[in-house]
């Protein structure tokens, strides 16, 4: 299991909207966006000073999938990991730029778990709605 770098949901246009304050779709560009071959991830923390996603799928280790700062100066960390499947628990684990480790769910998660478990959970929310 690998996380590629060379592949983002974010524009340009999306960073400049999201600085100026009035991006309106930002779910559909920042947490946890399932793919058919694994998931891509996206975590605004600006003061981090690094970012690891861990779960189900990489058997909760929390430092084996390492996410990238965008070098934009945005905050955001991203990246691609292959394998992922719909389901499958995660958190971030980020170490801040006060010294110290923490654990978080996805903010921007479509799923959760039920209390008292706090893992967010790799959905797919693709349904195309119709009139019929």
């Amino acid at each position: 299991m690998k996380v590629l770098y060379d592949f983002s949901l974010i524009t340009d246009y999306d960073v400049y909207l999201f600085r100026e304050g009035s991006h309106c779709r930002l779910y559909e560009k920042l947490g946890c966006h399932f793919f058919e071959d694994g998931a891509y991830f996206a975590l605004w923390a600006p003061h981090a000073k690094q970012v690891f996603v861990f779960g189900d799928f990489n058997g909760w280790d929390k430092h084996s999938l390492p996410l990238k700062r965008r070098e934009d100066g945005s905050g955001i960390w991203e990246g691609f990991v292959e394998g992922v499947k719909k389901g499958q628990r995660y958190k971030y684990h980020l170490y801040t730029s006060w010294g110290y480790w923490t654990d978080r769910a996805d903010p921007f998660g479509f799923f959760h778990e039920t209390p008292p478990g706090t893992a967010s959970i790799v959905w797919d929310i693709g349904y195309q709605w119709q009139d019929e």
